[in-house]
């Protein structure tokens, strides 16, 4: 900065002096008089120009000089304030160091507090952790134990009711063999369907279809005929379980040859039964032109309907449609329906001549209250017109009220005389008389 003011002021005047000297030069004509005087001005102003240069380059030389001292200064003050600085940056170092060490000492302890603590607490959780498992393993067991036993002591009671169950299927095996006995559980089967669904006027047993024939049929189903005659629809249980059970005892062992032969040995069976219900209990007028084979075993119904041929052959030649538990169940709730619209289209006659009374009754209830509504019109008129003659009554007793509290104020007025003459006899007692009056 010092270095650049002397440049800055020589600059300045070297431009005003050129100035000026163009002007002076510019207003005077070119004489030599003022060739001359040109001559010296521009001598002194060379003078004046060396005098400028020469106090420039002092001034700058000075400057120099005064910038190279500030430099030197300023490189002695860095110097100082740079060993200032180390210095505090190594006491800085050392201090940090210190600290350092003895944070580092103060984890390390703190460090082997908590591992000591974390220990203890460890172990102390290890042994509540056994025992408490001790405790719940020991629980469960128990538990467990107690179960097991339990469930033993039910699988004993089971394998006594196994038992007793085995002896019943045994008893009840040796009551199906016997043919008589099956036959009546069958029966007994039927019965139970045919309460169920039917009502009891709806169906018979033991009941003698063809005339000169001793042969009674199982149940029949009264059918409504012609003239109001019974149709019986005739139903038999048959139950062919030793056959049956061949062909359960061959599909067990997976022998196609004695299935087939089990299988042709039950079919045989069956058409032999369905052929004797057709000559024994299809007797038409007197009965349906089909019979029911029931079958009390579903899965023996669902080897014979396997046999698509025979079953059309039972209900093509013989006439006989062959029913399962679930198949008769459903064809008895159909006849139970229809039982039901039949007895409604009988009935149907007598609930249109109910219904005509009931109209005719009804037309006489309208004329009825039709003449009791206008009976108590005149009833509401008679009461209005009563009322309201009712409240003119009301209205003039009201005035005879006020007549006769008018007429009670003259007798106090005439009793107790407002103003009475002085000591005179005569008028009180005429007052008194006519009181009296």
């Amino acid at each position: 900065m010092q270095i650049w003011i002397p440049s800055i002021i020589f600059g300045v005047v070297w431009i005003i002096t050129t100035i000026v000297f163009v002007v002076l030069y510019k207003k005077k004509q070119p004489t030599l008089q003022d060739d001359k005087s040109i001559k010296t001005v521009v001598d002194n102003q060379r003078e004046q120009n060396q005098l400028l240069n020469n106090m420039l380059m002092q001034a700058v030389k000075n400057s120099e000089i005064a910038t190279q001292n500030t430099i030197n200064n300023l490189s002695v003050l860095q110097k100082q304030e740079f060993e200032a600085i180390s210095k505090r940056v190594n006491d800085l170092t050392f201090r940090n160091e210190d600290r350092i060490e003895k944070l580092t000492m103060q984890v390390n302890q703190t460090l082997t507090t908590m591992r000591e603590e974390n220990e203890k607490s460890l172990e102390k959780m290890r042994e509540t952790v056994d025992e408490k498992l001790n405790n719940s393993l020991t629980e469960r067991l128990n538990e467990s134990f107690s179960k097991i036993q339990q469930s033993l002591e039910s699988v004993n009671l089971g394998l006594g009711e196994m038992r007793s169950l085995a002896t019943g299927v045994g008893d009840l095996k040796k009551v199906l063999s016997n043919v008589k006995i099956r036959g009546g559980w069958g029966e007994v089967m039927l019965s139970t369907l045919l309460e169920q669904i039917l009502a009891p006027n709806q169906y018979k047993s033991q009941v003698q279809v063809k005339q000169n024939s001793k042969e009674r049929v199982d149940f029949v189903v009264c059918m409504p005929g012609k003239d109001g005659n019974e149709v019986y629809l005739p139903i038999d249980s048959k139950f062919p379980l030793e056959d049956y059970n061949r062909l359960v005892e061959a599909s067990d062992t997976l022998n196609k040859e004695l299935i087939e032969k089990c299988q042709k040995q039950l079919f045989k069976r069956i058409r032999e039964e369905a052929k004797s219900i057709k000559e024994k209990y299809i007797s038409v007028p007197e009965t349906t032109d089909f019979a029911i084979m029931f079958l009390p075993i579903e899965g023996l119904y669902a080897e014979v309907v396997r046999n698509v041929e025979l079953f059309d052959e039972l209900n093509n030649q013989y006439k006989v449609v062959v029913c399962g538990p679930t198949t008769l169940t459903a064809l008895l709730n159909s006849l139970q329906l229809g039982f039901k619209t039949l007895y409604i289209q009988k009935r149907s006659s007598e609930i249109w001549n109910f219904l005509s009374t009931l109209k005719q009754e009804f037309s006489k209830y309208l004329a009825l209250l039709e003449k009791s509504q206008g009976k108590l019109g005149e009833a509401t008129t008679n009461l209005e017109q009563a009322t309201k003659s009712s409240q003119k009554i009301a209205k003039k007793l009201d005035n005879v009220g006020d007549l006769i509290g008018l007429d009670d104020e003259i007798q106090i007025d005439n009793k107790n005389p407002a103003n009475p003459k002085d000591g005179d006899p005569d008028n009180s007692s005429a007052g008194n008389s006519d009181c009296d009056k």
